[in-house]
């Protein structure tokens, strides 16, 4: 008896179980080589099976701005709504996270660090991040406690808030406590929040934990004029993990899952040339994936990194 050859009929798949097979790959494999293997995969590719979770924050960290509202614009388009996760770095304009939020009507992770957009722009679009949960805002500079405060009136489900400043933010400045008491005022279910180097008072985190009874971690790393009694801490807060004001070693502490801190794409794509077949709306050049001008501004922010692998290889900043 002949032995029968099973063969598996890949291309059949539906569409929704492709996208969770493709999920696995990195970026440059999605884009480049899944399209060209065959019809069923490349409608899959174009449609918004693949993108409903977008991390280019690695990538978007290293190219040109507009490469990046390129890149964005066609990934949030080919998600068509079902949008779930975005982590990217370095936003240049209010017009691409305005563009953002338009899309953002299933979001609930949304990583934005090192962004230029205001705080004006955060005030008009905060009320369509209401599915928000998980919000990075760490080392945007333009916004304040206003963008906090109307993210806070909105966004009724955020749980983590990510605020954390670059240690040279806030050399030889004044304590303001703004941010801190807007988070207060308007965040009373974050379970996770992180501040670590923002110029805030003692009794503006007495604020914050007054007002954010779930509170299970508080990143208070860098805060120097924060004192806190631990004894008195633990007695009055016994489930609340606080971190700081003194920066410890990364190996000191528990490991806390970042929901964006697994990138799925390296820096091997930087290099990656592709056609976008039928986008030519939103045509990327091949010199989008090479970093020419050799810039080194951006070594100054890996001071602080959150709870990340990096954070323990490239040390904490000296107390003052």
């Amino acid at each position: 008896m002949e032995e029968q050859i099973e063969f598996r009929h890949w291309d059949e798949l539906i569409p929704d179980a492709l996208g969770l097979i493709f999920s696995n790959l990195s970026l440059q494999e999605v884009l480049t080589v899944i399209p060209s293997v065959c019809k069923s995969w490349r409608k899959a590719v174009t449609g918004p099976y693949c993108w409903q979770e977008v991390d280019i924050e690695e990538w978007s960290s290293r190219c040109q701005p507009h490469h990046l509202d390129r890149m964005l614009r066609m990934l949030i388009t080919r998600s068509s709504g079902s949008l779930r996760k975005l982590c990217v770095s370095g936003l240049h304009n209010d017009s691409i996270f305005s563009f953002i939020t338009e899309n953002a009507g299933s979001l609930q992770t949304l990583r934005v660090r090192r962004s230029e957009m205001s705080d004006s722009v955060v005030e008009r679009t905060a009320g369509r991040l209401s599915t928000i949960t998980f919000l990075d805002l760490s080392y945007c500079g333009k916004i304040g406690a206003q963008a906090l405060e109307a993210i806070g009136k909105h966004c009724k489900l955020l749980v983590t808030l990510c605020r954390n400043m670059h240690p040279l933010d806030a050399a030889g400045k004044l304590l303001q406590d703004d941010e801190a008491n807007a988070i207060a005022t308007t965040m009373p279910r974050l379970k996770r929040l992180e501040m670590a180097y923002h110029l805030i008072s003692t009794g503006s985190v007495m604020n914050i934990l007054a007002s954010c009874p779930q509170l299970e971690l508080l990143d208070l790393r860098g805060c120097w004029d924060v004192k806190l009694d631990s004894q008195l801490m633990k007695e009055k807060f016994p489930k609340l993990k606080v971190l700081g004001p003194f920066v410890m070693d990364y190996y000191e502490m528990d490991d806390w899952d970042d929901d964006c801190s697994d990138y799925s794409d390296n820096s091997e794509y930087l290099a990656w040339e592709f056609e976008m077949g039928d986008y030519d709306d939103y045509d990327i050049y091949d010199g989008m994936w090479h970093d020419d001008e050799g810039r080194f501004e951006e070594l100054e922010l890996r001071f602080y990194e959150g709870n990340g692998e990096e954070a323990g290889i490239l040390g904490w900043p000296q107390s003052p």
